[in-house]
């Protein structure tokens, strides 16, 4: 018997896209279990100071570029500056908010490895964060580095690292800002078609540039974060490529038509047997 194969289009891909209630709740629960657990490590302050020495030391051991660098090419404009902090203090959150909800809509396959990715590289983040407070190299003085948010504006951060109730300032490694981004990426050239789809990369590029221009964290602070997603991209089970570019539907058998009428391959007995 012949058949083929189309789209299901009836609920399919509905079936397979996860409750929304249920996400929503689920991704809310760990941004508050993140939020409140970086809390935890406030209060830190010599050990975090201590280990921001111990992480400008082994940059300039293994002879990386100074965060200075960086900086000093942001600084030739108020302009220039201000976007980056900007971009710092809105797009973090937002872009990862809206490549969530896109994969969810449209890729549902690759939006339950993307929510898993995240949710092992952030719980990662997090021990580390509690583990070994550090100090951003805006905070560190033999770093003789500018405080762009607090100097230029916007900035999410209180003058007073010890009185700021709304963030810990001494979470600067892994840098999440770069994680979250690279995995951005990493998700959208996965669940797209388009050649242009490597382009995607420059968003951690650029988040790059931004969160060591802005000197709210270290070189090593991205390359850890780099470190503890390709662990997590290793431990989640990457969606198959056939599921790329569809919307999460599945193909169903379709009969092939019923033939009308006597044809060749009955025979010439069948087709005299009605005169």
């Amino acid at each position: 018997m012949h058949s083929r194969t189309e789209p299901e289009r009836d609920g399919a891909a509905a079936i397979r896209r996860p409750p929304l209630i249920r996400e929503l709740l689920l991704v809310a629960g760990l941004f508050l279990v993140y939020k409140f657990g970086r809390q935890l490590a406030n209060g830190h302050t010599a050990e975090a100071f201590h280990n921001a020495h111990r992480v400008w030391h082994w940059e300039r051991s293994l002879h990386l570029p100074g965060e200075s660098d960086v900086q000093s090419v942001l600084l030739h404009g108020d302009t220039l500056v201000r976007a980056a902090n900007t971009y710092y203090v809105a797009v973090h959150f937002t872009a990862t908010v809206i490549f969530l909800a896109w994969l969810y809509l449209r890729r549902p396959e690759h939006y339950l490895w993307a929510r898993r990715i995240l949710a092992l590289l952030t719980g990662a983040a997090l021990a580390l964060h509690l583990t070994f407070p550090l100090a951003p190299p805006r905070m560190l003085d033999v770093a003789h580095l500018v405080d762009t948010g607090q100097a230029y504006g916007p900035t999410v951060y209180g003058a007073k690292p010890a009185a700021d109730s709304m963030a810990n300032q001494f979470a600067a490694m892994p840098s999440l800002h770069f994680g979250w981004a690279l995995m951005v990426a990493i998700g959208l050239i996965a669940a797209t078609r388009s050649r242009w789809r490597w382009l995607w990369l420059l968003h951690p590029l650029l988040t790059l540039v931004v969160i060591v221009g802005t000197a709210n964290h270290y070189w090593l602070d991205a390359v850890v974060a780099a470190v503890l997603l390709c662990i997590a991209l290793n431990m989640v089970h990457a969606p198959s490529p056939t599921s790329r570019g569809t919307t999460g539907a599945v193909p169903r058998p379709v009969p092939a038509p019923r033939r009308v009428g006597p044809t060749r391959a009955d025979g010439p007995g069948l087709v005299g047997a009605g005169r």
